[in-house]
């Protein structure tokens, strides 16, 4: 539903275009500074880019949102796969000390063994 002061803003916008005021509109790019526009047309232009805007920034807030959730679990997994990397690597060096003990008091292979 439009109010009749877009109605108003529409048809004086058909009338400056040569078009009669029910035939359907298209959407032409103007420039306000450029065009002398009426105050109710300024208002209707605002009013329009604020709804653009508004729709366009909730899509990014969401994607905002995804991205900034998969760079945390990036981040995240890097910095576990680094403790656990570092832990592994601490209990490696107690095995190679461990069989380097037992290997000192090991008795030679023999073909029986």
């Amino acid at each position: 539903m439009r109010s009749a002061a877009s109605r108003r803003v529409a048809e004086s916008m058909a009338e400056k275009e040569g078009r009669a005021a029910g035939q359907p509109e298209f959407a032409k790019r103007i420039d306000p500074a450029k065009e002398s526009l009426s105050r109710e047309q300024l208002q209707f232009i605002r009013q329009a880019e604020l709804a653009q805007w508004k729709k366009r920034s909730q899509k990014l807030r969401g994607r905002n949102i995804i991205t900034g959730l998969a760079i945390g679990a990036v981040v995240m997994g890097i910095y576990g796969y680094t403790f656990y990397s570092v832990s592994q690597e601490r209990i490696m060096d107690e095995l190679d000390e461990e069989a380097k003990a037992a290997a000192k008091y090991r008795v030679p292979k023999t073909g029986a063994n």
